[in-house]
């Protein structure tokens, strides 16, 4: 059975629709990178097979080389500027979809927390929740958010 979650920019000009088995894991980043990307003091973020996704409206691109080597290639509505999702040369056939544009941003619980040693000090995580001051190990990371 497949499920459709749907989300979109601020605007609305922007629309995507996520075709996936089950709602997809959550993880959040407290990086340096994140944090000024957002504005905020972490991002959500999902990661599905890259034909999952269908968007619509004026998606626009920024891409750069990453300090690790890879190319992060971010889409962007291209009428209010809200960052949508990215691909990664590092993980091929993927994109990392920005939880929070998805229309039911409110029913998300993070299974994952990345950059903790970067996290503001009023952010507590629940000890249940696996955490790593940096990046994750990839094989522990994957498995814990490609369920």
């Amino acid at each position: 059975m497949t499920e459709l979650l749907e989300g979109g920019c601020r605007c609305g000009a922007s629309r995507y629709t996520l075709s996936v088995a089950a709602m997809p894991e959550v993880y959040c980043c407290h990086c340096h990178y994140c944090q000024s990307w957002s504005g905020s003091a972490f991002t959500q973020q999902v990661i599905v097979p890259t034909e999952a996704l269908t968007a619509t409206g004026p998606i626009v691109t920024y891409g750069y080389d990453t300090d690790s080597g890879a190319t992060s290639t971010h889409r962007f509505c291209g009428t209010c500027h809200t960052r949508l999702w990215n691909d990664n040369t590092r993980l091929p056939g993927y994109i990392v979809v920005r939880a929070g544009t998805l229309d039911a941003s409110d029913t998300l619980v993070p299974a994952a927390h990345i950059w903790v040693k970067r996290k503001q000090t009023w952010i507590v995580i629940d000890a249940g929740v696996p955490q790593f001051a940096e990046s994750a190990p990839p094989a522990e990371f994957l498995a814990i958010v490609l369920r």
